[in-house]
């Protein structure tokens, strides 16, 4: 864990090199919570009479992935990002009970626990599945979800290549070793970064080795198929997702496409799409600063903000990186298709 000045000596350096504005980098409030006999640990960036943002990040993992997102809209909103359950600081199911029935059990209850007013939800990638089962039981409690870098169709190979990545990963090394594997595995990202964000994901071994914190002994093909089976499943219930929708795509994802995203924004109630630059699968990390901006449109959009509608976040300059869609008809993404 690291001293709370070297913490904050990398959060400025972070946004430094994100390009983002923030008036004073500050540390999130660290909590535990119980839902459902499992503790879940979450951190709450503050502002509590603003509108909430609750953030669910991908599959291995942790609350962390967010905290320049939250870092850059704290201004404005009341931000808290949860380690799922076998994450992070949070704990591991004891039965191995990881589907996305048992994670959005875990959302209703720390919605309804931290007494969270229609928020909206931001899930990546796993988060997102996450966020839409939740969703199809309770839309009237949302004021809206934004999916990250996933629908009902992804790429098998960019799943793939993400399923080999986690099950090849020898599980233990020095930090250095892991920071080596994650940089190969995604070189967008600047090493000196890549290090704080994995030791919020690296607990110590004995000796001078560590391992991660989230919980691998179900990790096996057929529970990433069984991830893949559920994405499809949502098809056949998107009509219940009634509140405001909003899929970003990473435009280098090898996971999801300008398709998928567009057919995906098209078959729900309402729907639209964004792309932004410069960013892989994980969208938060790669280029943060233009997710906040399609973000902030979109919260500005639906009315959950603070701000009126075409003032920006706390950005630096306008970046043109980020480019939002507006929801396609089935025909628009066959055309994305064809071309």
């Amino acid at each position: 864990m690291l001293a709370q000045s070297e913490a904050l000596a990398h959060l400025r350096l972070a946004i430094r090199i994100a390009g983002l504005h923030v008036d004073e980098p500050v540390l999130p409030a660290e909590h535990d919570i119980v839902v459902g006999g499992l503790r879940l640990h979450y951190l709450d960036w503050g502002r509590r009479d603003r509108p909430a943002l609750l953030f669910l990040h991908g599959g291995a993992l942790t609350a962390h992935t967010w905290d320049l997102v939250c870092l850059a809209l704290r201004a404005d909103f009341h931000c808290l990002a949860v380690d799922l359950r076998g994450h992070g600081d949070s704990e591991w199911s004891p039965n191995l009970d990881y589907g996305p029935d048992a994670h959005a059990r875990d959302i209703r209850g720390l919605i309804e626990q931290l007494g969270l007013e229609t928020p909206v939800l931001i899930g990546q990638s796993l988060g997102g599945l996450n966020a839409m089962t939740y969703a199809t039981r309770a839309a009237d409690r949302l004021a809206g979800i934004v999916m990250v870098d996933v629908g009902p169709n992804v790429d098998s190979r960019g799943v793939r290549r993400v399923a080999d990545f986690v099950l090849r990963d020898p599980g233990r090394g020095s930090v250095q070793d892991f920071v080596r594997r994650a940089r190969a595995f995604n070189p967008r990202r600047d090493p000196r970064l890549l290090r704080y964000s994995l030791l919020h994901n690296l607990r110590p071994l004995a000796g001078r080795e560590w391992t991660w914190k989230y919980d691998r002994r179900g990790l096996t093909p057929e529970y990433f198929a069984s991830v893949t089976q559920s994405l499809e499943r949502l098809q056949d219930v998107m009509q219940d997702v009634t509140c405001p929708v909003l899929v970003v795509r990473g435009a280098e994802s090898d996971s999801f496409s300008d398709t998928d995203a567009a057919r995906f924004a098209a078959a729900l109630p309402d729907g639209r799409w964004a792309r932004v630059e410069d960013a892989g699968h994980t969208v938060q990390g790669d280029n943060p600063r233009g997710l906040v901006q399609v973000l902030t449109q979109f919260f500005a959009e639906i009315g959950h903000s603070r701000k009126p509608t075409g003032t920006g976040p706390a950005m630096a300059s306008p970046d043109s990186r980020a480019r939002c869609g507006t929801r396609r008809s089935a025909s628009d993404a066959d055309r994305l298709q064809s071309g």
